[in-house]
């Protein structure tokens, strides 16, 4: 099982500007970590992730490139086809992208203009015409060039509840859930693995991730964060949901790894002013897990 660790931006960042955020991209490659994954909101305090992607592409040529996650409801599938084959072009094979339904918020539903009830059927609908264009068909009377690098290119989905672990089976190449617990996952593998086989599929035994929000401040959790894990995941315990501080976080991927989890990506709660030096800390804490 090869463990890879990768780093995240949520979706209320301060790592806006140019220089703050090309730091941060230059720390994660120069510590070796796995991967960047920018996540999508558009009344956000966060870059656009596929822009914010494509500055990351050109400051490194070995960190991959994932969403975490990108809305795919209301999208233009083609323009959408086009500009991840694209990415994966310009940057040699190095993108994951994730895709998701999009968050139970009016704005943001807005933004996208469509009705909360079509977003599932337009999911179902789409991803599967997105990985045809992905291998050069064409689709409702268009196609794409250039191809990307991976043929296929594989998509990660996120969700614990029990629709969401059917469409990671019917429809993701890998499973990424956030805010979760062991628990979560040995729960959840087995409903994801029963629904693919329905399907005529298998998820890779290396597709078993998990997004990890942690404090980077080590300290008990504010209460707003406590609220958000309660209202996600209202049997566990916040502190089992959300590590504080490189210690418990490391501690936290160890139990994780327990029960065959080997991808991560790690979010903090709360910017550090510094992030060489912060996510310095962090790699010194987790790296030595990648093997």
């Amino acid at each position: 099982m090869k463990v890879r660790i990768g780093y995240g931006l949520g979706t209320a960042s301060d790592t806006v500007e140019g220089p703050r955020f090309g730091a941060l991209v230059d720390a994660l490659d120069e510590l070796r970590f796995d991967s960047l994954w920018l996540s999508e909101r558009v009344g956000g305090n966060c870059p656009d992730p596929m822009v914010g992607l494509s500055f990351a592409a050109g400051r490194s040529t070995r960190l991959k490139l994932g969403t975490s996650v990108q809305v795919l409801p209301g999208r233009n599938l083609h323009l959408l086809a086009k500009a991840w084959a694209s990415l994966d072009r310009l940057t040699g094979g190095r993108c994951l992208p994730a895709f998701g339904l999009g968050i139970r918020e009016p704005r943001e539903q807005a933004a996208f203009g469509v009705e909360r009830g079509d977003r599932a059927r337009l999911f179902d609908e789409g991803l599967p015409k997105l990985r045809r264009l992905w291998a050069g068909e064409e689709v409702d009377g268009a196609s794409i060039l250039p191809l990307p690098v991976q043929q296929p290119m594989d998509v990660w989905l996120g969700g614990a509840a029990p629709a969401e672990l059917r469409r990671v089976g019917r429809h993701g190449d890998g499973w990424l859930p956030s805010f979760c617990t062991t628990v979560d996952i040995e729960e959840g593998r087995p409903v994801i693995e029963a629904e693919a086989a329905a399907h005529g599929r298998a998820i890779d035994g290396e597709h078993w991730g998990a997004l990890v929000p942690y404090l980077t401040t080590p300290g008990p959790l504010p209460d707003r964060l406590v609220d958000i894990v309660k209202l996600r995941r209202p049997d566990a315990d916040p502190a089992d949901v959300v590590p504080s501080g490189p210690d418990e976080l490391r501690a936290h991927l160890e139990r994780f790894i327990g029960v065959d989890v080997s991808k991560f990506v790690l979010v903090p709660i709360g910017e550090p002013d510094d992030w060489p030096s912060h996510l310095a800390e962090i790699a010194d804490a987790t790296l030595g897990l990648v093997n």
